[in-house]
């Protein structure tokens, strides 16, 4: 089956022999396909599924010497900034040394505020070190550092450190509140509106919980905008079947790029309020806003712009990350979340539920802290660390605007804005005759030309159908960032290759 959707044969009776001996190997295994989680088996996730395979095993076939049409394999699926060549802020890199190796502080080598910043998280660690548990929420002067941060974001909007959450990440913070937001049984099994195209943690997270995701449509010709008609639309269809208490959002959206007007925010607020929905807002491309006239508005700033008969009832969870923006570290594993208006109890089941899993990762927590809490005008740091976030962000902007109109020069793709985030989810026309082929080989008409693409160029892009798309439509994601001129060649690259592709299937 896993074969069949790498779009690779291997030998016939290789296959046979392997069936038989798996069999027979798993006839006396406690824990087998059949004995499994069904959950699970209903998991998927394309931004590292079977293209990405394929990828790393063309990339072992190149290192091992065989010939293809290109020298290397470029990876645009992921939005893993660093593995692109975006580079790490100094500052950040600096203090989490002087965290891991506290010697480090004797050593003059470093600026006077990195040195006191890590002195402040080491004190804030039992026995000074990053080695140590935290409390279970995070370290409490991260969690004040996030509060001043989130208060300052939003133009002095207050927010109670009691309500921020330090996280592993924002993917984990995600999965914990769909943890506690899921529960019943046949049509009263908590629906979870999800937008599509969707990020696709979330359709997997509610594979895994046994959730019903219920799909709401971006509108692509208004740049991916959030219709209200359309949510009125999704949630009416999902009342027939399931019980729809969360609407999730993406903004700066992924994989579409979009960013959200503060009109469109209002709007979906006052939904969420009159049809009684928990709202969840994925803000991890906060500082990604590239586009004229666009500017990035948190659902919080805007629900008590609105007025307590709003921000005194809706209840909110907002997430955050150090892995995007013009940090990029994904690697630390760090965010956070801020819940608004939760239940008193159910924030004591929260408490419950995340100190089962001790505390998030401490370098993450200490990494997330020098984000809320950067160099200051008249710190040593603060002259280079500005220099870099600009330089960071003017380069996606850039990519985000070369991708859009290269992409559009091409007969058969039309690209929207890319106004921020980090992707750009094109529209492709496929010839008749590949959709046909492609539906012979039982695979989605876009996989098996993001397949092709990759056999034939190296270039590694996630289909549309792992995010999901309307009917009869057809896409890729994209992301902005591999270096300028990286970029260039992949996207000449692409072009040649649809242009190709369209010849030899019309």
């Amino acid at each position: 089956h896993s074969h069949q959707k790498l779009n690779y044969e291997p030998p016939r009776g290789l296959v046979q022999e392997k069936m038989t001996e798996n069999a027979v190997f798993s006839q006396n295994k406690v824990l087998t396909i059949d004995t499994m989680n069904p959950n699970v088996k209903n998991v998927e996730y394309a931004v590292r599924g079977p293209i990405v395979q394929r990828a790393v095993q063309i990339e072992k076939e190149l290192r091992e010497g065989v010939k293809k049409p290109f020298t290397e394999v470029i990876k645009a699926n992921i939005g893993d900034a660093h593995a692109m060549g975006q580079q790490p802020i100094t500052f950040f890199r600096q203090v989490l040394a002087l965290c891991s190796y506290p010697e480090l502080l004797k050593d003059n080598m470093f600026p006077e505020d990195a040195k006191s910043r890590a002195r402040r998280i080491l004190q804030a660690c039992g026995g000074s070190s990053l080695g140590a548990y935290s409390a279970s929420q995070g370290i409490d002067c991260v969690r004040q550092d996030v509060a001043r941060y989130i208060e300052r974001r939003d133009g002095g909007v207050p927010c109670d450190p009691d309500n921020v959450y330090l996280t592993s990440g924002a993917s984990d913070g995600i999965v914990t509140m769909l943890k506690l937001l899921v529960c019943g049984e046949g049509a009263s099994k908590t629906g979870v509106m999800i937008s599509i195209p969707q990020y696709p943690l979330y359709s997997a997270a509610l594979a895994e919980l046994g959730a019903v995701q219920v799909n709401y449509y971006l509108n692509e010709e208004k740049c991916w905008s959030m219709d209200l008609s359309e949510l009125e639309r999704s949630l009416a269809e999902a009342r027939k079947h399931c019980n729809p208490k969360v609407l999730c959002i993406i903004n700066p959206g992924n994989p579409t790029g979009q960013v959200q007007s503060r009109q469109c925010i209002e709007d979906v607020i006052r939904f969420a309020a009159k049809e009684h929905l928990f709202l969840m807002a994925d803000e991890v491309y906060q500082d990604n806003v590239y586009a004229e006239g666009c500017q990035f508005h948190s659902f919080k700033k805007v629900l008590f712009e609105l007025g307590p008969q709003y921000s005194n009832t809706v209840e909110l969870v907002s997430f955050h990350s150090t892995s995007k923006c013009y940090m990029g570290e994904c690697g630390f594993r760090g965010g956070y979340m801020e819940v608004i208006n939760m239940d008193p109890e159910v924030k004591a089941q929260l408490i419950k539920l995340v100190s089962v899993r001790l505390c998030p990762a401490v370098p993450g927590q200490a990494l997330m802290d020098l984000v809320v809490n950067s160099p200051q005008p008249g710190e040593p740091s603060y002259t280079t660390f500005m220099k870099e976030r600009t330089t960071t962000l003017s380069l996606l902007a850039e990519k985000a605007k070369l991708t859009e109109e290269i992409l559009n020069t091409v007969p058969g793709i039309t690209c929207n804005p890319v106004q921020g985030a980090m992707y750009s989810f094109p529209n492709i026309s496929l010839p008749q005759k590949a959709i046909k082929e492609a539906k012979a080989l039982g695979q989605a008409p876009d996989m098996f030309y993001c397949m092709k693409m990759l056999e034939e160029t190296g270039i590694c892009l996630v289909p549309g159908s792992g995010f999901g798309q309307k009917d009869g439509t057809y896409h890729f994601r994209m992301t902005i960032l591999p270096p300028t001129d990286k970029l260039k060649l992949l996207l000449a690259k692409v072009k040649e290759f649809h242009q190709k592709f369209t010849r030899q299937y019309s």
